[in-house]
């Protein structure tokens, strides 16, 4: 079973709709249970920085989302989940967030003539191949939504980035955790390969 974390960010029916073409079992939940007993756990978004992590803490989702990592429980941020992983973000100063990995949520910057949010199709190159991105090709394209992006403390743990204005971060990997910026629920055949790698994933991360 693989637990999508409900908290009122959206997203969800559509990566849900992902997972269940890949013929897997999903819970769209808030229940603390649920989400400890999960085989992987997937944390979606779309929105705001601060909101979102009013309504983690609001629902006392915080702290399960720490224990379902530290078990060792196979975990995915996308979008806004990604951005949710790090200490902080531009667009809510003085909110933390959740501090699992470090870095910072940056604007991109809007006055190049390129429109901001960055909507649309991008390329990934891979500075560390991880394990999320097996049997996909390098210059693989993939759908963003965005207008803040991450810049990881860790490079070695950035595993594709891409480029709209700025250098971005498009998809971290340490231990059991992963996540993406771009959305592989929406990324056709790329997505799913994306989606499918980490559903094969064993306890620990691990292949």
């Amino acid at each position: 079973m693989i637990a999508i974390i409900d908290y009122d960010a959206g997203n969800v029916k559509s990566v849900e709709k992902a997972l269940t073409a890949l013929g897997e079992a999903v819970v769209i939940t808030r229940d603390r249970e649920k989400i400890l007993c999960a085989e992987k756990v997937i944390l979606p978004g779309v929105g705001a920085f601060g909101d979102a992590m009013e309504k983690l803490r609001g629902y006392q989702l915080e702290e399960v989302i720490k224990e379902v990592i530290a078990k060792k429980t196979p975990f995915m941020g996308i979008c806004l989940g990604l951005q949710l992983l790090f200490e902080s973000s531009e667009e809510t100063p003085g909110v933390q967030g959740l501090g699992i990995l470090k870095g910072k949520v940056i604007k991109i910057p809007d006055d190049t003539g390129l429109k901001v949010p960055q909507i649309g199709w991008n390329s990934l190159k891979f500075p560390n191949r991880g394990r999320l991105f097996a049997g996909v090709a390098e210059e693989s394209y993939v759908y963003f939504v965005h207008s803040y992006y991450l810049q990881a403390e860790e490079p070695e743990i950035v595993t594709a980035a891409t480029e709209y204005v700025v250098p971005i971060h498009a998809s971290v990997e340490k231990d059991n955790v992963f996540a993406c910026q771009f959305h592989p629920e929406k990324s056709s055949d790329v997505g799913l390969q994306i989606l499918k790698n980490f559903v094969a994933l064993q306890d620990g991360g691990k292949e």
